[in-house]
């Protein structure tokens, strides 16, 4: 490795992860704030510079955590590191979160202003939940979702359109069904197609996170095992099975600790710790996915990629370790396809920790993971080798991308705000008779293995969107056997919709 010629490049020095899995590592504690304390006490460790490094700690940004809704929960990290450090945080929601923190403080860092930073997180919304089966609350210090940090880099903003709630699109587990379904027809493939290309998607990702130590899950899951219902693998969602979701019911924590490389020589931080920050961009698609345009492309992760690729001298070839955020297949699809990345070869990971069903969906923080899993592999690899880590929040609406290397960069760091070329919105027309044309579709099943609902969005010959509802039996029972996708459909004023191969049959 060359000697950098720039004492403010960015470089992350120390990784830290911890994982309390039922049964195991009962010692740890469970509060969220505590958890990221560890972690990133861990990180100070790996880094090998311990309380050196943490004396020179200028901000503390630390992730909202849902199951411990603190407004300013790195003052609580900051109090039990001992070290009263400015605090940041992105919003309360979006898993965007942890690549919008790196990116900030290694640009803070460049620029002159930071010496070093932590970014942490943790979730432990499996405590909470067997907690609350219990009738108790755990015995963690109050929350005060009041508090404010020093900043907040992002506003809250609702996710949903009254015409999207009244449809019961109200939560991710409705939204990445219906980007899964559009991903589907723009390919061109049945939706027996779909289910076998997802399948073996993740059954590689079980791999990756089976071999991984901090893994909420480490079995392995073949592509059988993973699109076959079963009483251990429900129907969640069409096309999704209980395997095929992000698993938020976890107890992890992670932190990174970013310094400039002065700071690094000064402390004596060996250089096979070191992995730079070369670049990092962050950016919106349209808000709303009712507002999208095309729900199978996603500008602004094309915006983040381009900006950072041309950045850091590098193109998707060039990569070596990938983790694309993985909470739902149609997030994994929609960034390899922006970034150039295939998505049916096994011999092209594009997880790095296993994803969000295996690995474990720790909130907004699962990024922050991701990213220590990069820094791992970085440090293990040939010398020149560059490693890619994404981020999202809400409906694959909020997107971050970090680009890392072993090497100091061709130019220094910099944080791009990237403009995507966004269409315009699509207008979304107001409930109504209407024919048009299915565009996309899902079911949500019941916890017994029943669809409750179904919500179709079509599109009308004057180009808008209609949304649509359903809890019929027959035309539920006709979007689980066919595909009424492309097919002519009939939408009503009080959102019912009745799809062609349905028209005329005794109602």
């Amino acid at each position: 490795m060359t000697t950098p010629e720039d004492p403010r490049l960015p470089v992350i020095v120390g990784v830290g992860e911890l994982v309390r899995r039922p049964g195991e590592h009962d010692d740890l504690p469970t509060e969220p704030a505590r958890l990221m304390e560890l972690a990133t006490r861990a990180a100070l460790e790996d880094a090998g510079a311990g309380d050196a490094l943490l004396a020179r700690v200028g901000l503390v940004a630390a992730v909202p955590t849902a199951s411990w809704g603190d407004g300013d929960p790195g003052r609580r990290v900051g109090e039990l590191l001992g070290i009263d450090a400015p605090t940041i945080r992105t919003s309360n929601q979006g898993g965007n979160g942890p690549g919008v923190l790196v990116g900030t403080i290694a640009q803070r860092i460049q620029d002159g202003t930071l010496e070093a930073g932590i970014v942490c997180g943790a979730e432990a919304l499996k405590t909470l939940a067997e907690a609350m089966k219990r009738g108790e609350m755990p015995d963690w210090p109050g929350a005060d979702p009041a508090r404010e940090p020093g900043e907040v880099l992002e506003p809250d903003s609702p996710a949903n359109t009254d015409d999207e709630t009244a449809v019961g699109l109200i939560a991710p587990i409705m939204a990445y069904p219906l980007l899964e379904q559009a991903i589907r027809v723009d390919a061109g493939r049945t939706p027996e197609e779909q289910v076998d290309l997802i399948s073996g998607l993740w059954s590689r990702f079980a791999d990756v996170a089976a071999a991984n130590p901090a893994a909420w899950s480490r079995e392995t899951h073949s592509a059988e095992e993973i699109r076959t219902v079963s009483p251990a693998n429900r129907q969640v969602t069409l096309p999704y099975t209980k395997l095929l979701n992000s698993n938020i019911q976890v107890d992890q924590a992670a932190a990174v600790l970013i310094c400039s490389a002065g700071a690094a020589q000064e402390l004596g931080i060996p250089r096979d710790r070191w992995v730079f920050v070369h670049a990092a961009a962050y950016a919106t698609d349209e808000w709303f996915l009712s507002h999208r345009r095309e729900l199978h492309r996603s500008p602004a992760i094309r915006a983040c990629g381009e900006a950072a690729f041309a950045h850091a001298g590098v193109t998707a070839d060039d990569l070596g370790p990938v983790d694309l955020y993985s909470c739902f297949p149609s997030a994994v699809q929609l960034a390899a396809r922006e970034l150039g990345l295939p998505v049916d070869d096994p011999g092209r990971p594009l997880t790095c920790t296993g994803g969000l069903t295996f690995f474990g969906g720790p909130g907004n923080n699962y990024a922050t993971h991701g990213i220590a899993a990069v820094v791992r592999q970085l440090r293990d690899a040939p010398a020149g080798t560059t490693g890619l880590s994404t981020a999202l929040g809400w409906y694959a609406t909020k997107h971050a991308l970090g680009i890392y290397g072993n090497e100091p960069p061709v130019r220094p760091f910099a944080l791009f705000a990237a403009e995507p070329d966004t269409p315009e919105p699509r207008e979304v027309a107001e409930p109504g008779n209407y024919r048009g044309t299915a565009e996309t579709c899902t079911l949500i099943y019941d916890r017994g293995g029943e669809p409750s609902y179904g919500i179709l969005f079509a599109i009308l010959d004057d180009g808008r969107r209609a949304l649509g509802h359903t809890n019929d039996p027959e035309v539920m029972a006709a979007m689980a056997a066919q595909d009424i996708l492309g097919q002519p459909v009939e939408l009503r004023a009080d959102r019912s919709f009745t799809p062609e191969c349905l028209t005329g049959a005794s109602r």
